[in-house]
């Protein structure tokens, strides 16, 4: 009989570290690259877009939206690498907060809008000013972050400056 009690005395805690485990309701914060990578995938089909209205442009247009998309594919490299990869290969599953990016006007929208709305053709001085938002958002991230992920926010910036700045003056 004490055997079964003291089994039981066990077994109650057991089940429930085991249901904790696996009932891990936490909502974590978004990686902060996240809200650049959104920035960087809607810049790159915003300058895809845009041909339609400056097709004069397309070089350049071009271009930028192979370097954002090779921004954004980086970026979410980065993010995956923190996050780990399993023995399997695929990585885990993490409810994170919604993601939210600077919006035109300088207040935070969700990033789901930011990536509605990147479809629709801009003219070439609004697709250089989105670009300079998103220069000016990765310098605030890379000043937040410190090593590799700063060094590549900053990057970034530099290069969105120059698409801004050069390639569509």
């Amino acid at each position: 009989m004490l055997r079964l009690v003291g089994a039981g005395a066990l077994g109650a805690p057991a089940v429930a570290v085991l249901a904790a485990c696996a009932e891990d309701d936490t909502v974590h914060a978004p990686d902060p690259l996240a809200a650049q990578e959104v920035l960087a995938r809607a810049d790159a089909v915003a300058a895809t877009a845009a041909i339609a209205l400056a097709p004069q442009s397309q070089a350049a247009l071009s271009t930028i939206a192979t370097e954002r998309t090779a921004h954004a594919d980086a970026l979410r490299a980065e993010i995956d690498r923190v996050l780990g990869v399993y023995g399997d290969g695929t990585t885990p599953v993490r409810r994170t907060g919604e993601v939210v990016v600077p919006g035109p006007d300088g207040s935070t929208v969700p990033a789901s809008v930011v990536e509605t709305h990147a479809a629709q053709p801009l003219d070439l001085a609004q697709l250089r000013d989105q670009l300079a938002r998103s220069q000016q958002a990765a310098a605030r991230a890379a000043s937040t972050e410190s090593g590799y992920r700063a060094g590549l926010l900053a990057s970034i910036s530099a290069s969105c400056a120059t698409q801004a700045g050069v390639l569509l003056t």
